[in-house]
């Protein structure tokens, strides 16, 4: 059956929600650029310090280890607040972080950098909290999750200008000198080369801000709804023991947990790898981590033009069932990842992305339908899921910096846990859909 204009996905008892999804869904966007800005930033860190892979991942502890670490905070806040102060305090923060890059480059220690990440995402740990149950809230259940992938649908597109400003703005104007010529550098060459490359590494981060700050006067004076903000009462322990009770919330915390470690892990990772089998065909390190950048910002394009299509099917799917073959899609071109050593895994590697297009929203809509005001902690919890992105990128930088397995490369069987993340995603998808049915 064909939804009907009374099943408008920003309409609700007649008030129109128009407005207030479009500034919202714009800092969806936002939090895109800095997620995808930094990813290439594990290699760029570890030829600037003269680091291993598994040292410059420590880039993505910090990114992640903020969302994590304040994910409960935040859901605290916004019960006892608004989702709009919420949203405003994480805009707040996100800006100190992306401003504090520049006391970091003065200071030239790789810590501070990994501190001003951290905030930075303390912030993005409030506005996800934050933004998307308030997302789910602005019109009928019936419609939350096709609302929810509506609005993440506007995240490549910030994720795909952090992809672009990282490959002309940060990696094509660092010093092109390639990772073994710099280990012979005496202390004074590196210093020199590592302030300049810093200097070039900072400057979009603080371009961000900037505009972060502004996009934060704008949605403090916007009149915003009150939906889900029917109670200010914390009553922290009894809601979560009514969360921990939900299988389909329960589950849905662990399946979000082993996607957002495969998204990370294959985002991330594609620079190594690229740059792996580019090298082979005879390019200079520099070409191919550039090139394997290009072939980031493919994946990205569609990841982006997917998740419209996968918001259009979910009008006609279950969005258990659309997962489910999604996440078994994902998994067969992993396989092609691991299994080819040249080009072509390159791009399956592409090709993995349009399967987790719809991943993280749907897995999110699923997990909170039907919570209510118990939604804000849901989303904190669903938030913390986040974590896989820290603790699954340094596991594959570890097997990627053994060089070769028994002759086999090494980049090509670290994706054996994107695989398995992938089973665990569709294994979810499989039992929610067989709920519902």
């Amino acid at each position: 059956m064909k939804p009907s204009k009374k099943t408008s996905i920003l309409h609700k008892d007649g008030v129109s929600y128009v407005l207030p999804f479009i500034l919202i869904t714009s800092c969806f966007a936002l939090w895109g650029f800095a997620n995808d800005i930094t990813n290439p930033m594990v290699k760029a860190f570890s030829k600037i310090f003269r680091m291993s892979v598994t040292d410059g991942a420590l880039v993505q502890v910090a990114f992640y280890g903020g969302y994590f670490a304040m994910a409960f905070p935040a859901a605290i806040f916004i019960r006892r607040y608004s989702y709009k102060a919420g949203i405003l305090l994480g805009l707040g923060l996100y800006a100190i972080g992306a401003f504090l890059f520049f006391p970091a480059k003065v200071i030239g220690e790789y810590g501070y950098f990994l501190l001003a990440y951290f905030i930075l995402t303390c912030g993005l740990s409030f506005l996800e909290t934050s933004a998307n149950p308030y997302i789910l809230s602005m019109g009928t259940e019936e419609t939350a999750t096709r609302r929810l992938n509506l609005a993440q649908s506007f995240n490549p597109m910030g994720s795909l200008l952090g992809m672009f400003v990282a490959m002309n703005f940060i990696q094509a104007k660092l010093n092109p000198m390639d990772t073994d010529a710099r280990a012979r550098l005496s202390d004074a060459e590196f210093n020199a080369m590592k302030d300049a490359d810093l200097s070039v590494l900072i400057a979009p981060y603080v371009a961000i801000g900037v505009v972060i700050a502004i996009m934060f006067i704008i949605i403090f004076f916007a009149k915003m709804p009150k939906n889900g903000d029917r109670s200010h009462d914390i009553n922290f322990v009894p809601t979560m023991k009514r969360l921990i009770k939900l299988v389909r919330y329960r589950e849905g915390v662990i399946a979000q947990f082993f996607y957002v470690g495969a998204q990370i892990m294959c985002w991330t990772f594609i620079i190594q790898y690229g740059t792996h089998y580019f090298m082979l065909e005879g390019m200079d390190e520099r070409s191919a981590e550039v090139l394997s950048q290009r072939y980031n910002i493919y994946a990205m394009v569609l990841f982006c033009c997917s998740r419209f299509i996968c918001t259009f099917l979910l009008r006609y799917l279950n969005p258990g069932q659309l997962l489910m073959i999604l996440a078994i899609g994902a998994g067969l071109l992993t396989l092609g990842v691991i299994g080819l050593q040249n080009r072509y895994g390159v791009y399956c590697l592409v090709g993995v992305s349009g399967c987790m297009s719809l991943m993280f929203p749907t897995i999110y809509g699923i997990a909170l339908r039907g919570l209510g005001d118990d939604a804000k902690f849901g989303a904190a919890g669903l938030i913390m899921a986040i974590l896989g992105g820290s603790v699954l990128p340094p596991v594959q930088a570890s097997i990627i910096d053994l060089g070769d397995v028994f002759g086999f490369p090494a980049v090509n069987l670290s994706f054996v846990l994107p695989l398995i993340c992938f089973v665990a995603v569709a294994v979810y998808g499989f039992r929610t859909y067989k709920l519902k049915a």
